[in-house]
């Protein structure tokens, strides 16, 4: 089965990967949900990904692109591939540790 991955943004921070699976699967077959958070303080960002068939992408797109969820009107779209950044500098010594 050939997958489309979407971006949903937007979320409460309380959201579950449960809530958002339950959410899309009205619209087609989830086959995966990644919320993201914070790597630092592990609280939530806000947005993720869910995978669904490729075939009821855009039903899911088109019905729940600023749909009201549980308070916040979420912003949905296909997900578009991560652009490449240039490396960043090393961090000067620092006596800090």
């Amino acid at each position: 089965m050939a997958t489309k991955s979407l971006y949903v943004g937007n979320l409460p921070w309380s959201a579950t990967e449960d809530e958002v699976r339950e959410l899309f699967s009205n619209y087609g077959e989830v086959s995966s949900v990644n919320l993201i958070s914070d790597r630092e303080t592990g609280r939530a960002r806000g947005f993720g990904f869910v995978e669904i068939a490729a075939e009821d992408a855009q039903n899911a797109v088109e019905a729940l692109d600023n749909y009201s969820f549980n308070g916040r009107n979420l912003k949905v779209n296909e997900a578009r591939p991560r652009e490449a950044r240039e490396p960043r500098a090393p961090r000067p010594y620092s006596s800090r540790y």
